[in-house]
């Protein structure tokens, strides 16, 4: 019969890896493969922590992403000014995307059909820096340039600026092309 010591550690072990895999739950299937690839939407057991993983993602043009909810309740959102204002950080010829709020268990796709950089963003905890980026084929596009690419730009002066907490949680593009898939942190 094991020991009292024995059986502590052997639930610590057991919850351990429940915490690893629900930290890694999301199914990502490799670029390139052309099958849907799946996004984690996540948070700590408080919300206090918040994220997409994976963060970055290199993709095909063509390949379709889902999204999950798999804690809290979060939205996935392009960076376009016809969401709330905000700057333009997909390509221009992009259809723009806006999930709407997911609950745990709810999914969303989007088929990236423009070649450049997408970036994107959960309304309620984009200033907690939950925000994402897919390079689809070739870095190009707003998602490309510096995040004040536009300011003294016609038509851009009710643009709202990609937060600074966001602006330190993007992966660098450099980072995506080297690497292809940039998973979270805490």
């Amino acid at each position: 019969m094991p020991t009292r010591r024995e059986f502590l550690r052997a639930g610590g072990i057991l919850a351990a890896g429940l915490l690893i895999a629900n930290r890694t739950s999301a199914s990502v299937i490799r670029p390139g493969s052309g099958s849907i690839i799946e996004i984690g939407m996540k948070s700590d057991l408080i919300g206090s922590h918040v994220w997409f993983d994976p963060v970055g993602l290199l993709i095909k043009p063509g390949q379709t992403v889902r999204w999950i909810c798999v804690e809290n309740v979060h939205t996935v959102t392009a960076y376009h000014p016809s969401n709330g204002t905000r700057s333009l950080r997909i390509p221009e010829k992009a259809v723009p995307w806006d999930s709407g709020f997911l609950q745990p268990g709810g999914k969303f796709e989007y088929t990236f059909t423009e070649e450049g950089v997408y970036d994107y963003f959960c309304l309620p905890h984009e200033g907690a820096g939950m925000v994402g980026r897919i390079i689809a084929g070739r870095p190009s596009g707003p998602g490309a340039l510096p995040y004040d690419y536009y300011k003294g730009r016609p038509g851009t002066a009710d643009w709202l600026p990609v937060p600074p907490a966001a602006q330190k949680a993007f992966p660098s593009v450099e980072q995506i092309m080297n690497e292809k898939e940039i998973r979270f942190e805490l």
